[in-house]
């Protein structure tokens, strides 16, 4: 499994950004799979922010919740974060992740649920 993210970069307080993965290589149906957003700022853990499941039921992190919107587009293998109001706190490398989908209705953000991951793509917010 493959998983490439795209659409990070430099953006200013306030603005916003849609960061794109696309993934091929999969076992079973793209459809089949949850998802999820990570991010990862130096010297801290790496945080699940956003994930949705086989029946695009979403789970965010309190951090994030009213200001980024997850979305998985099955034709195109690909899932979406929508970034708006972004905060220099949201400066990270953002990872994308998938996983075969224990449950339809909710997805856990915890990295040791998900196997497949992305090399992640930059997001600083000046």
């Amino acid at each position: 499994v493959q998983l490439v993210e795209s659409g990070g970069g430099l953006v200013q307080p306030g603005g916003s950004l849609r960061l794109s993965c696309v993934g091929s290589g999969f076992r079973y149906a793209f459809s089949s799979y949850c998802m999820a957003w990570f991010r990862q700022s130096p010297g801290q853990e790496r945080e699940g922010i956003a994930g949705i499941t086989m029946n695009n039921a979403t789970t965010y992190a309190e951090s994030v919740k009213g200001r980024f919107t997850i979305s998985k587009d099955n034709v195109k293998n690909t899932v979406y974060l929508q970034m708006n109001n972004v905060q220099p706190e949201d400066t990270a490398m953002y990872y994308c992740a998938a996983t075969m989908c224990v449950s339809a209705d909710h997805v856990p953000l915890s990295q040791n649920s998900f196997h497949y991951w992305g090399q992640g793509t930059q997001v600083t917010v000046s």
